[in-house]
């Protein structure tokens, strides 16, 4: 029961933090404007991709907590991670951003990588997660060319 709790409670929170961080940071008339590659997903799914990684990027936060395993990489992922968008459309900085991303990608290959004997379903549920922030980092390259 206090796995369960534990789990369902790191998911909310980092569900939570995230839908903020987009709620105060939404793309707006600037990114509107950009000229962005032909492989660029439509708006509405930002939303609910972000809202399932979060939720399983949270419940894997508490099998770090909970069990120990690589909870550094975890912590330095999810800073770049809330991170990026402040910074992206924030700040309007596309460039910066990249760095930011491409940083968050290596946390998280890395974090697959060292989880992958110890704890498979931790690694496991990061690969969704690093297909679309390689998807991400695509377009956030594309978007520092094309602009």
């Amino acid at each position: 029961m206090k796995t369960t709790l534990t789990c369902l409670g790191a998911a909310l929170a980092v569900m939570l933090i995230g839908g903020g961080i987009g709620v105060l940071t939404l793309p707006g008339e600037w990114y509107a404007t950009l000229n962005k590659p032909v492989f660029t997903p439509p708006n509405w799914l930002f939303g609910p991709v972000w809202t399932t990684l979060y939720a399983m990027i949270g419940v894997v936060g508490a099998r770090k907590w909970l069990r120990g395993g690589a909870a550094g990489l975890w912590w330095g992922q999810m800073v770049l991670n809330f991170l990026w968008s402040p910074v992206f459309f924030g700040l309007q900085m596309p460039l910066p951003a990249l760095g930011i991303i491409a940083a968050m990608w290596g946390l998280i290959a890395l974090f697959i990588r060292c989880e992958w004997r110890s704890d498979r379903v931790s690694a496991l549920l990061f690969v969704p997660y690093l297909a679309w922030v390689s998807l991400a980092t695509a377009l956030n390259a594309a978007i520092v060319v094309l602009n």
